[in-house]
This record gives structure tokens, C-alpha cells and sequence, in this order.
């Protein structure tokens, strides 16, 4: 199994698929990458020299991309940005529902996590109406 940017790449799988397990590369940026170090996009992960994996790493870091942890820590802090301003998006993100303006009435499951059913409490000193 081949270690690029302190990420295990599945050995079985393309190049071109395999490096998408690094997060913050996609399929456009995986092919790019493979591209710039001259490298087979057809060729399985196991199989490639350590040339080619520092080729791989060198191509990744020339293009300026941030990845895994700084990538994280980057959103991380756009959302506590967002939050300690009070904005709309911040405050929607705080209290767990949906950001992009999408209805709330119905639907919106995903955000909101499951039903919560709301019983009625009676009140043991109301008039049952029985005299």
C-alpha cells in the first residue's frame, strides 16, 4: 500500500482513482496532478516506483494545493468566522439546519436529524368536565 502526503493509497486501484483518497484532491485535480509528473493515469498504485510517488508528491506540492489536515483546519475556521460574526450562515450552522436557504417546514431531515414528537401535557388540575 503506497503512503502519499501521510495518506494509505489503496495498491489495487487506478492512480488516477487512488489519489482521490487524499482528501481535498478530486477527480479534475487527480488527473492534473498525474499529468504534470508524466505519469499513466491507467497504471494500479501498487505498482508504482518510488520515483514515481515523489514525482506524484513533487507535482502536488508545485500546484499549491492545501490537503488533509491544513485543509480541515481551514474550513474549520471559515465556520467559527462565520459563527463568532453572528451572520445568517453562522447561526444556521450553530443551531444544526440547513445553510443554503432550502425549506425547513417539511423535509430537511438531514440537518435536523430525526422527528422529535411533541406529546401534549395534561393538567391534573383542569375540570375534567365530570360534576
Amino acid at each position: 500500500m503506497a503512503r502519499i502526503l501521510g495518506v494509505d493509497i489503496p495498491g489495487q486501484k487506478r492512480i488516477d482513482i487512488a489519489l482521490r483518497y487524499i482528501y481535498g484532491i478530486g477527480p479534475a485535480n487527480s488527473k492534473w496532478i498525474l499529468q504534470k509528473a508524466n505519469i499513466d493515469p491507467g497504471i494500479r498504485a501498487k505498482d508504482l516506483t518510488e520515483q514515481q510517488l515523489s514525482q506524484i508528491v513533487h507535482a502536488i506540492q508545485d500546484g499549491k494545493y492545501v490537503t488533509e489536515g491544513d485543509l480541515r483546519r481551514e474550513l474549520g475556521l471559515n465556520l467559527k468566522r462565520l459563527q463568532s460574526i453572528k451572520c445568517y450562515r453562522g447561526v444556521r450552522h450553530l443551531r444544526g439546519l440547513p445553510v443554503r436557504g432550502q425549506r425547513t417546514q417539511t423535509n430537511a431531515r438531514t440537518r435536523k436529524g430525526p422527528r422529535k414528537t411533541v406529546g401534549v401535557q395534561r393538567n391534573p388540575h383542569a375540570k375534567t368536565g365530570i360534576h
